[in-house]
């Protein structure tokens, strides 16, 4: 009985825990399987990160994140990265009026809640610094004048890990800017069944009519202010240190995660129990959320890459080296 006082939420996150099922259940309308994915864009979007999504053309990612912005009720706007595109095409740019014989700003598609970048790759390094400070302090300064963005904000990007032909290597100093690098997989038998299935029931491939919003930006700040005030405790403060600080040290690691990863498995873990419904971190929502948040934030040795290591799996062995505190 004791225990069960101890354990009995503080605080109430049921109808959070209500909202986050109906935005599945909404999404499922439309994709099947990808739960991990969709939970962990759910928990990004409470803990106001970024995310990058990586997987083969085909797999639903530029779908999910046009559902996300539906569900929400967020303005969407996406951006097809291409080598020739330029800083302007993605800020906006200046335009002279003549009546008024002044210039008058024209935003560009980044001044959105909900930002797609397709492909985000394949834009020279030019473009990619445009990026550099509205996903860091959330707002765009183009000719000296600095406009904010509208709150919430989350930059979705995709990229192809396949193709390399025509794309360049995120600088990483962009990469370290994104909450979760995402790996969508293929789906399993059964679910490209029920792909098909659903494909083949909709009168229209693309209808997405079916899908209804859960919520609006207010619940999402007063969600985002509620998961950041949840209970964790020192010694698992303590615990997440440890993971990142070994990642610094470990021999199979060329580059090992920043503070800010620290900084981000910390408000990451926090969202991810709010979503669970609880108002307190465990170190089972430390561990879901340590490869995601730190899989694109370190660099293989040149040698674990020949042996055909990855990250994950480095980051698995850290994970499980380090003992959770009790």
């Amino acid at each position: 009985m004791e225990n069960e006082e101890i354990f009995k939420s503080r605080v109430d996150l049921s109808d959070l825990k209500q909202s986050v099922e109906k935005i599945k259940g909404e999404i499922a309308k439309v994709i099947v399987g990808q739960e991990r994915m969709v939970e962990l864009l759910i928990t990004a979007i409470l803990a106001d990160g970024h995310v990058l999504l990586e997987g083969v053309p085909g797999v639903a990612k530029t779908l999910t994140a046009k559902l996300l912005s539906r569900v929400i009720q967020a303005d969407f706007a996406r951006v097809q990265f291409t080598p020739d595109l330029m800083p302007s095409d993605v800020l906006g740019t200046s335009v002279f009026n003549q009546k008024t014989s002044e210039f008058s700003f024209r935003s560009g598609p980044i001044f959105s809640n909900i930002v797609l970048i397709d492909e985000i790759n394949r834009a020279p390094a030019k473009t990619q610094s445009a990026l550099f400070e509205v996903m860091e302090e959330r707002q765009a300064t183009v000719d000296g004048q600095t406009y904010p963005m509208d709150e919430p904000y989350l930059v979705v990007a995709t990229q192809n890990p396949i193709e390399q032909e025509g794309t360049y290597r995120l600088p990483e100093a962009q990469l370290d800017r994104f909450l979760f690098k995402i790996l969508v997989d293929y789906p399993v038998l059964e679910e490209e069944v029920r792909v098909l299935q659903g494909h083949h029931s909709r009168k229209k491939a693309h209808d997405l009519s079916s899908v209804e919003a859960v919520l609006t930006k207010d619940n999402i700040k007063d969600y985002r202010a509620r998961a950041h005030g949840l209970h964790i405790d020192e010694n698992l403060m303590h615990y997440i240190a440890r993971v990142v600080n070994e990642t610094r040290n470990s021999p199979d690691l060329y580059l090992g995660a920043s503070p800010r990863a620290s900084i981000a498995i910390l408000q990451t873990s926090k969202a991810f129990a709010g979503i669970q419904g609880r108002d307190f971190v465990t170190p089972e929502d430390i561990k879901f959320v340590a490869k995601p948040v730190m899989r694109h934030r370190v660099i293989l040795t040149p040698e674990k890459e020949m042996e055909g290591q990855t990250a994950d799996e480095i980051i698995d062995e850290i994970v499980e080296k380090i003992e959770v505190p009790r």
